[in-house]
């Protein structure tokens, strides 16, 4: 019986992760039409624009679903509530967006000067992100969640997909200042959804100037912003399942930020470098760090496995060594 339900459980965990691939590629696909839309409403160079924005954020968007994997690793949050706070989330992050566009082209268009910074900024992260450790913190050792913890109203523990539910003297965090007295608690999965939209609210601090370098319409900046984002839920799934095959890409990211960064200062002195070939930079560096990554860790798991291999022969050879002791003895 337990052999079948696992058999079950794992085709079903198939099946989810074919399902998750077909809406992501059907989200490339629509943004890849809105595109060429773009290229017979307005021509050739804002539809560049665009897909230069749209692959820069859609890369970007793989080392901030890597935190929020680790957010959700961390909490323990199950995959059915894993859906409803990315719904959520996706939908604070579009706000947030339009938002952080508006300001930054506004503000890039009153003072020029602010290229330096965020072109400063860009390299700087790309520079950052080579030389961070492999291992992440733990998100509940953050100084955001011991604050949103201790003074929130919050229960002691996660209630299904609930963010809100009534205080009935027994189920409030003890820790936290301000829960014994509250009519209703916020629940973990609250603080899950605060950290992924605080999580955003950084990349997007990197993310945006990025895609500005590419170009100043705010129209493009902000759909090829959504059209990346539209297409989050998906592949967080799709990293979910193979998020160890993908470990080196966020080197390629790291290059891609200080190259859109380099390309902002450079625009400083009046030196372009072509939308054209940055989509070309772009793709170069993606599909080379997802090929290093398939091909390490294909590798690591071969190695794993005649490691294993060799322990088993190792152990067996022991069985047969204490079999003929023991005729010998007889």
């Amino acid at each position: 019986m337990d052999s079948k339900q696992e058999s079950k459980s794992t085709g079903r965990r198939a099946w989810d992760a074919i399902w998750q691939y077909k809406w992501l590629y059907f989200w490339v696909l629509i943004a890849c039409l809105f595109g060429v839309f773009i290229y017979f409403w307005q021509g050739t160079s804002q539809a560049i624009d665009y897909f230069s924005g749209y692959l820069i954020e859609l890369s970007l968007s793989v080392d901030n679903l890597f935190v929020f994997l680790l957010i959700f690793i961390s909490f323990g949050i199950e995959e059915h509530a894993q859906h409803k706070v990315l719904n959520y989330g996706i939908a604070g992050t579009i706000l947030l967006r339009f938002l952080f566009i508006f300001v930054g082209i506004s503000l890039i268009n009153l003072f020029e000067w602010l290229l330096w910074v965020f072109g400063a900024l860009l390299v700087y992260s790309g520079i950052r992100m080579f030389r961070e450790q492999k291992e992440e913190d733990d998100p509940r050792d953050g100084i955001l969640y011991k604050i949103i913890a201790k003074f929130l109203p919050m229960s002691a523990d996660f209630e299904g997909e609930k963010f809100i539910v009534k205080n009935d003297g027994t189920n409030y965090d003890k820790s936290s200042l301000l829960s014994k007295r509250a009519k209703t608690l916020c629940t973990p999965l609250m603080v899950v959804m605060v950290l992924l939209l605080f999580t955003d609210i950084l990349f997007a601090i990197d993310s945006v100037p990025a895609v500005i370098s590419m170009t100043r319409d705010m129209f493009i900046v902000y759909t090829s912003n959504m059209f990346a984002v539209m297409g989050l839920r998906q592949m967080f799934f799709v990293l979910e399942h193979m998020h160890e095959r993908f470990q080196y890409v966020r080197y390629g990211v790291a290059v891609i930020l200080i190259f859109t960064g380099v390309k902002m200062l450079l625009d400083i002195f009046h030196i372009k470098i072509p939308n054209l070939i940055s989509i070309a930079v772009i793709l170069v560096l993606l599909i080379a760090s997802i090929i290093a990554s398939v091909i390490v860790s294909s590798r690591v798991k071969k190695t794993d496995l005649a490691d294993r291999l060799e322990k088993k022969k190792e152990i067996e050879d022991a069985f047969e060594e204490a079999e003929k002791g023991a005729e010998k003895e007889e």
